[in-house]
Parts: C-alpha cells; structure tokens; sequence
C-alpha cells in the first residue's frame, strides 16, 4: 500500500536525484512506496521489471511461474546459457538476483505456487497486478479477486503475440488531476480552482469489457482488438496459454474466426486473416517500445499524473502505431 504521509529518505532522495528533477518528489514518493507483483517473466515483462527497479519502486514481487527451459533462455535477458547453473529452479527465481543487484535499495522476491491459487487477501498487499502470458480464465479470475478488495488495487495484463502487443487496465475507481486547458488559453469556463481538475474514471473488468459484442463497437476500432479475441478463445478452447499457437493452428483460428463473427454478426472481413496468420506466427517479442510503454502506464497508475489508459492500450510494431480503446463507452 502507498502510505500517503511517509516521506522520502535522505539516501532515497540522493540516489534518485535526477528522477526527482524531472517528475517530483511526489511521483517519486508514491513510486518507492507501492509494490508490485508480476506474472510471467518473458522477454517484455523482464524489461519492464528492470525499468522499475532501478526507478526505485518499493517492493517487486515475482510469482515461481514456470521451471526453466529452452524457451525461458531465449525470452529473457536475466539468463544465460549456462543451463547447468539453473538446474530445477524456476525462471522467476533465476532473475531475482540480477534484479537485486540493479538497485539494492528496491526488495525484490519470488512466491512460489500457482498464481491460482492465491486468495484475495494475498493481492491486498499490492498496489500493481501485472500479469502475462497467461490464459483467459486466469486473467478474468485474478481480475475479479482484485476488485473485491476494499482498496484499488491497479490490474494490468500484458500480452505480447510477436510485433503487436495488448495491455488491459483495470484501475476500478480511479482519480487523478489534469491541467484545466480553458484557464490557460483564458477560455470562458473556469473550474473553481482555476488551474486544475480532479478527474474520476470508472473501470469495468476484463470480463465484462471483452464481453461487448462486436457489432456495437465503433468502425474504427483498431482491427488487433478483434484478432486477439479469437486467439484468445481459440487458446482457451484447446486449454493453451497465451502465445501457445504456431502456424499449423491457422485452419482452427480462422474456423472460429467465423463462428464468432456469426455470434456478434458482423462479417468476417471484420477480423482480418493476414493479421491472424501472423499473429500465431510470430514468436520473437519485440521488446524495447513495449516495454517503454508498459513502464509508462504503471507510472501514471502511481504518480496519479495525466491521463491513464481506459480500458486497452494495442501496439503494432510493424506500423509503429500505438492505440488506446475504450471499450467501457460501448457496455
């Protein structure tokens, strides 16, 4: 939990220093105060635990998620080659070293179990949930034992399918102050304080906002947003986790491709077969930009600066083109 009136110490200030300049004291007191736990240690999701570790959050912790493999030691940079050294340990255990020696300051652990398993009471020790590479029963599972808590507890997952990536936000009932446009620009309307707003978001869950049938969704929604449904389900009908689909599974893909479009009647245009084709192709994550704006979603979460993500964020890196979706306004 962020407790609101405990200050920075001495060597926290001195050590984040140039942070500080940049997003202030405040940010980064929130920051070295919440405490994260994370899912899924693949390439992306490693990336943005380095990102903020050495930021300064106050504690990251790591589920023992899978044991190591072939897969784990070319998906994440805290392993090396070296497999003898690693032998039985799972890949959540192997980074925690490497994350410690990036910023002693931060405590970082490994919990071992199946992320299932854990009770609500577990992840009201948390202010951030991130999850990855998971299935879509434990997205919706852990998303719901989150929003039964008392507190807000931030839910994100991050789904990376090669050069596109998703990040689901579920901030429940979430407040944060923007800048009041009019009063700079001496526009006619002033709220009372004359610079800035207090703005309050309300968040639906993952399984209520992937629930919206297609049809009453705006044109130009992005096309990622239908294509990843249908791997989703597709995966969860064959009891797969994410990214468990290789080229071969195209003729089943685009079968329920069809079945979902006659269940939210739209046509099948509506879902797009060169993006589904590559989407299961594709293995190889593309790493810096998606862990660039993981960083950033989580940092609006806890400094309670800017505009937050409401309800998606979907990323392609082959146009270079990054989308948020509000899917909510559609219910």
């Amino acid at each position: 939990m962020v407790i609101e009136g405990e200050e920075l110490t001495e060597q926290e200030t001195a050590l984040y220093d140039r942070q500080i300049r940049v997003w202030g004291a405040d940010a980064q007191r929130r920051l070295s105060k919440s405490h994260v736990f994370v899912c899924g240690m693949k390439r992306t999701v490693a990336e943005f635990c380095k990102n903020i570790v050495l930021a300064g959050v106050g504690s990251l912790t790591l589920v023992y998620d899978r044991p190591m493999n072939e897969e784990a030691l070319s998906a994440n940079f805290f392993i090396t080659s070296d497999k003898t050294v690693y032998a039985g340990q799972s890949v959540a255990g192997v980074c925690i070293e490497s994350l410690k020696e990036l910023n002693p300051m931060v405590r970082v652990t490994a919990e071992e179990g199946n992320i299932l398993n854990f009770d609500e009471e577990y992840f009201n020790k948390f202010d951030i949930i991130v999850i990855s590479g998971c299935s879509l029963e434990t997205k919706k599972l852990i998303n719901e034992k989150c929003r039964r808590l008392e507190k807000r507890v931030g839910f994100y997952t991050v789904d990376c399918e090669g050069s596109c990536d998703e990040i689901f936000v579920d901030l429940k009932s979430y407040a944060y102050s923007k800048r009041n446009l009019h009063q700079i620009f001496k526009g006619p309307f002033k709220d009372a304080n004359g610079e800035i707003w207090e703005c309050r978001l309300q968040y639906p869950s993952y399984e209520v906002t992937t629930a919206v049938p297609w049809k009453n969704l705006p044109k130009r929604m992005s096309k990622l947003y239908f294509a990843l449904r249908v791997i989703e389900k597709f995966e969860q009908g064959e009891g797969r986790d994410l990214g468990e689909t290789s080229e071969k599974d195209l003729y089943g893909v685009l079968k329920l491709r069809k079945e979902l479009c006659d269940v939210h009647d739209v046509d099948e245009s509506f879902v797009l077969e060169p993006l589904l084709a590559r989407l299961i192709a594709e293995t190889r994550e593309f790493t810096p930009v998606s862990a660039t704006i993981i960083g950033g979603i989580h940092g609006q979460a806890i400094s309670g600066k800017g505009d937050p993500v409401k309800n998606f964020y979907l990323f392609d890196a082959t146009d270079g083109k990054g989308r948020v979706e509000d899917v909510s306004n559609f219910i």
